[in-house]
């Protein structure tokens, strides 16, 4: 009964896909006018001088700000002419580099996206100079001397703006800091074409329809595979070709050099991009008085050191090996029938395939044949139906006065109750040449306090993957990627909703250890059967749901496989530990000597020949915190409780409340400690997220975010 009752429920928040005319963004300015906010489209640059010319004028502004804050009288300043004027000046030049970036990602101009490249650069080199405006830190330390009686929000954006002049080594003599300043400009530099050279490995691998043997027929039907007679040319750089394959193809041989060639993308020019990144970071470190990049990197975050980071990880490796022993073991034992072979060993070539095979035909689960329950627009509208009616929110689609793609869509987010507008967010869902490679959510415009009074609402993009529609078929996703659909979107929304008062601490501006969390708790809706049902259905038959017998084995495959699956993740947060430790400074790096015996160590045996690190984007940005991954994990498998515990489980209603604004609103305007603990009610827990990795009740860690770590 109260399943029945949660499902006409949700009926009635269904959103209008198919209005005949959209509105526009201006239909809401009065209430947005109403509610002191404001609701900003950015007006898209399109050439490549306009580019140029954008980035260049705003940061001129921006020097000009920077200009009126160094030239203060020391006797004088005040918060709002120092360390707001500051969070002012560096927001409204982020803007310029955020447009800069969906462009540099998006367009489907390669000379556009060039030129936005150039631009980011351009910002970054300028945006690590502000840090050594020696006039504007004299400034700002002339009012942090005063020792001014400052509380919540306004307390802590003056002690982290100051705590930032520290780390960039403002304390430090003049040519020590000069030489920390023009390391930081090159890192940032060549972190860009770091991230450049992922998008654009290009990695084209001609079959023959034997060798894909087993791979779904819908795959060969899929745009572009098909390029000759009995020629199939699946690209390792798309991923969801690179998994069809790996999951499906009964071939090791056709598995091992898709998987040779996508674990070398990159490989000649990021290999020695990545050893210039991690020795200019060692370097940054030691000069700034820390031992490591390591510790440089978590001193901001819950983890505090990089041993935390390490013991954490080390912990939890030591604590799963039983369950990935016994895992590995029957996968090995898969293989051995399979080949013939009683010596067989399992690679990472393999574990995608036997783990499919093993959820075929233990628990029934085919990956293929599930998605057939899950249209993509459908799978869309589901989502959107669940996040509006457990938040409170409302999405409508409105017109986009500029699309960088035909199929580009456009959603207004506003508060049910009061009809408030929160924010907007772009939807780029398939992908293309030339376009950002993986899922993510982008941030174009932050949440603020305007100068003005005013709040500015955010706008952000969902830059994504998702396998297309084919000539008789709508987009079929695979359950993994209703999860990444899941978890993306709870980005945006963390994004949209948010109500902190400075652009430093809006949304997802928290510390990267904890950034995942919210977002990993939503993963959890889509394995539970009152919340598919409410949308995942036979695109063949609509009345047909997934059985509730399915669901479980669902849930049971997946904690049978969590050993494999927790231990990939834990060797890739092992190996961004160990390039990023303590490290002599004259001893030259090689990232893939020093990564590829860890993934072999704490994962499974590995082809010497590939280079995975020089296409690990995280690498870039999660370096010294891709622990945070499992970190954010155990965070989120406690505040699942929360909803677990609820009258209405995933779907309750004050759960969601409690999230929104415990959560979402507050973003980094309080420690987010206080944040977890006041959404749980309670201290937390490491005990959820040993139950859902399957070693719960044989040990407890007191390594990583529990209360008793801190």
């Amino acid at each position: 009964m109260k399943h029945f009752y949660l499902s006409i429920l949700l009926s009635f928040v269904a959103i209008d896909l198919c209005v005949a005319e959209l509105k526009t963004v201006d239909d809401f300015r009065a209430a947005a006018a109403k509610a002191n906010a404001v609701l900003t489209i950015p007006d898209w640059e399109q050439t490549p001088e306009a580019v140029d010319a954008a980035m260049k004028d705003a940061i001129a502004k921006a020097n000009k700000a920077l200009d009126q804050i160094g030239t203060q009288d020391p006797g004088k300043v005040s918060f709002k002419s120092t360390v707001v004027a500051l969070d002012d000046l560096t927001y409204a030049a982020g803007l310029e580099a955020n447009k800069a970036t969906v462009i540099k990602e998006t367009n489907t101009n390669a000379t556009m996206r060039t030129a936005a490249e150039n631009a980011v650069k351009i910002f970054q080199d300028w945006a690590v100079g502000i840090d050594y405006r020696e006039d504007v830190y004299k400034a700002l330390k002339a009012f942090a001397d005063t020792h001014p009686k400052l509380s919540g929000e306004n307390e802590k954006l003056l002690f982290e703006t100051m705590r930032d002049y520290r780390r960039a080594g403002l304390e430090l003599f003049p040519d020590k800091r000069k030489e920390v300043e023009q390391l930081r400009k090159e890192l940032s530099k060549l972190g860009t074409d770091f991230d450049t050279n992922i998008v654009n490995a290009k990695a084209p691998v001609v079959f023959t329809k034997a060798e894909l043997d087993g791979v779904p027929e819908s795959f060969f039907a899929s745009p572009g595979v098909k390029t000759g007679e009995d020629a199939y040319t699946v690209m390792a750089n798309v991923t969801w070709q690179f998994i069809a394959v790996e999951e499906n193809a009964r071939s090791e041989v056709t598995r091992k050099k898709l998987y040779v060639i996508h674990d070398s993308l990159a490989k000649d020019t990021n290999v020695p991009v990545l050893n210039q990144m991690v020795a200019l970071r060692n370097k940054i470190a030691l000069r700034l008085g820390y031992k490591s990049w390591d510790d440089y990197q978590t001193e901001t975050r819950m983890a505090k050191t990089g041993a935390g980071a390490k013991s954490y990880i080390d912990n939890l490796v030591a604590g799963i090996q039983p369950k990935f022993d016994a895992e590995v073991s029957t996968l090995q034992k898969m293989k051995a029938a399979h080949t013939n072979d009683p010596s067989a060993r399992i690679g990472v070539w393999d574990w995608r395939y036997y783990t499919n095979q093993l959820n075929k035909q233990t628990y029934a689960v085919d990956k293929e044949a599930l998605r057939a329950y899950f249209p993509f627009q459908k799978a869309l509208e589901g989502m959107f139906n669940i996040y509006q009616s457990i938040f409170g929110l409302k999405f409508e689609k409105v017109a986009a006065p500029y699309k960088w793609i035909d199929d580009l869509q456009l959603y207004l987010v506003t508060d049910s109750a009061t009809g408030e507008p929160l924010g907007l967010f772009y939807l780029d869902m398939f992908p293309r040449e030339g376009k950002f490679n993986h899922f993510a959510e982008f941030e174009i415009v932050g949440g603020k306090v305007l100068p003005d009074g005013k709040y500015q609402r955010p706008t952000v993009a969902l830059l994504c993957n998702f396998p297309p529609a084919s000539a008789d078929k709508p987009s079929l996703i695979a359950h993994s990627d209703v999860e990444t659909l899941f978890h993306e979107f709870g980005h945006a929304l963390h994004s949209i909703t948010t109500r902190a008062k400075y652009g430093r601490f809006a949304g997802t501006n928290v510390p990267r250890d904890f950034v995942e969390a919210p977002s990993q708790m939503l993963q959890n809706w889509v394995w539970d059967k009152k919340v598919l049902d409410t949308f995942a259905a036979d695109y063949r038959d609509p009345s047909k749901k997934i059985p509730a017998e399915i669901v479980k084995k669902m849930n049971d495959a997946k904690l049978a496989n969590a050993g494999v699956i927790y231990r990939r993740q834990f060797a890739f947060a092992s190996l961004d530990l160990a390039l990023h430790e303590q490290h002599p400074e004259n001893q030259p790096y090689d990232c893939v000597a020093m990564s590829n015996p860890i993934l072999e160590k704490v994962f499974l045996p590995i082809d010497s020949s590939t280079t995975f690190v020089s296409y690990f984007g995280h690498l870039n940005g999660y370096d010294g915190g891709y622990y945070g991954y499992a970190w954010a994990d155990a965070i989120a498998a406690d505040m699942a409780t929360v909803f677990e515990k609820s009258k209405d489980g995933y779907l309750d209603k004050q759960a969601g409340s409690r999230l929104r604004h415990e959560i979402y609103e507050q973003g980094d305007s309080r420690d987010v400690t206080l944040s977890i603990e006041k959404f749980l009610g309670r201290k937390q827990s490491i005990e959820p997220f040993l139950k859902k990795i399957g070693i719960g009740g044989e040990r407890k860690d007191k390594a990583g975010p529990s209360q008793e770590s801190r």
